[in-house]
């Protein structure tokens, strides 16, 4: 008897289909190797296949990184049943863990603001953006006024914190658990300075 005729996938899953093999493809190589012939090459489809779903190099570099940027948002959503000095805890273990096991999209998501594609900066920025907002939301619950500087420190406290997680959590040297211990402490450290400056404003 003949085997049975593989199933032709749709459009919609032929393209997630390529964005998969290219957000693999940034676990080994930067966004900057990534081109329409590395895609197809890996993917083991023609060039044409992959222009007809993304246009050209710059429109596969945004869909990749919205699609790199989202996953990794969805990976560390906060545990809303957590009280929330557990919850901070938890999101950035899980953060920590997000790092460890896709290094070459983090980094490549990292790196991808320095990007000359004007959008895919803004989807970077964008996901630091969720990033801080939910990390504002744990200090509010925890008491901390929502002023906009305490929005502004916790903003800029994630740049710091994806360079912590380059420098420590792209290697296996230091313990996830020793990662997110400084993370969160410092963290707590630019909110009470936040808060201390907000304090002597007033006075």
């Amino acid at each position: 008897m003949a085997s049975a005729r593989r199933r032709r996938l749709t459009p919609e899953e032929r393209r997630s289909q390529l964005l998969a093999i290219g957000v693999a493809f940034l676990g080994d190589q930067s966004l900057d190797d990534l081109t329409i012939e590395a895609l197809s090459e890996r993917a083991g489809v023609s060039r044409g296949l992959v222009f007809h779903y993304f246009g050209s190099r710059q429109g596969l570099h945004r869909a990749v990184v919205t699609t790199a940027a989202e996953s990794m948002l969805a990976f560390a959503v906060p545990r809303e049943e957590l009280p929330p000095s557990g919850r901070l805890r938890d999101t950035l273990g899980r953060v920590v863990g997000f790092v460890r096991e896709y290094r070459g999209t983090f980094f490549s998501l990292v790196r991808g603001v320095a990007s000359g594609d004007p959008v895919v900066r803004t989807v970077v920025d964008d996901a630091r953006d969720v990033h801080a907002q939910r990390i504002v939301s744990v200090f509010v619950e925890m008491g901390s006024p929502d002023t906009r500087l305490l929005r502004v420190v916790l903003r800029s406290w994630v740049s710091f914190a994806e360079e912590i997680l380059i420098e420590l959590a792209l290697g296996t040297e230091t313990a996830a658990e020793s990662i997110v211990d400084l993370l969160v402490g410092s963290a707590h450290g630019v909110v009470a300075a936040a808060e201390s400056a907000s304090c002597a404003q007033a006075t």
